[in-house]
């Protein structure tokens, strides 16, 4: 490996490492501010115990249907996990965002950009995306969020999996709509990684996490 190659790998840990931490430290901040326990919490979100834990403590980088479910929990938009700055989107309002003015957040599977992340109350969540392939990914369940959800091929090749349905191959300008209360898994299909802008309806209540205590 090249000290270029190093470099790099090492500069993409440590953003890792920064999204994780920042996300953590926001979760905590708004949860002692509402005067909630992790339990509480726990009961709010349907997420378990140990998830919550581990998010705070900069341990683990939550799934879109995880993160979401926090915001739910602690009755924030989910924007608001992201950015501390804006205020709420009225009718007749506009937002402009340039390029490279998103929330990131890093996970093993995908790294999100959440676009503005500055406005809260909307209604439709966007986000850009970079997916590793299938075969370096690491999931131990489908993601499900309540809503609906529009996705499309930037650059790359993309398989879908749906909960009872056949994969589906996209390729760069490809779209799909769907009902994301399914069951459903992204990854780039073949060796490169693949970008993605997608777009989910305003969150509602959603599937208790698995993992959850009782």
């Amino acid at each position: 490996m090249s000290p270029n190659s190093q470099r790099a790998l090492s500069a993409d840990a440590l953003d890792a490492e920064e999204s994780r931490t920042a996300l953590g430290r926001r979760v905590k901040e708004l949860r002692e501010s509402r005067g909630l326990t992790i339990q509480a919490l726990s009961d709010r979100s349907g997420l378990a115990i140990s998830t919550i834990s581990k998010v705070e403590r900069g341990l683990m980088a939550p799934t879109y249907d995880r993160f979401s479910g926090l915001a739910r929990g602690l009755g924030v938009d989910v924007s608001e996990l992201f950015s501390t700055r804006g205020g709420r989107f009225e009718p007749g309002t506009c937002a402009v965002a340039r390029k490279g003015e998103f929330g990131y957040l890093e996970t093993e599977n995908y790294t999100y950009e959440m676009l503005h992340p500055d406005v809260r109350d909307k209604g439709m969540v966007p986000m850009m995306g970079t997916l590793k392939p299938l075969q370096q990914m690491q999931f131990d369940r489908m993601v499900s969020h309540p809503g609906e959800e529009f996705l499309m091929v930037l650059s790359g090749r993309l398989i879908v999996q749906l909960e009872g349905r056949d994969d589906v191959t996209l390729n760069e300008g490809d779209t799909m709509y769907f009902d994301s209360g399914r069951g459903h898994l992204y990854a780039a299909a073949g060796e490169e990684p693949a970008r993605i802008l997608v777009v989910c309806t305003k969150l509602g209540e959603g599937r208790p996490d698995p993992d959850a205590e009782t």
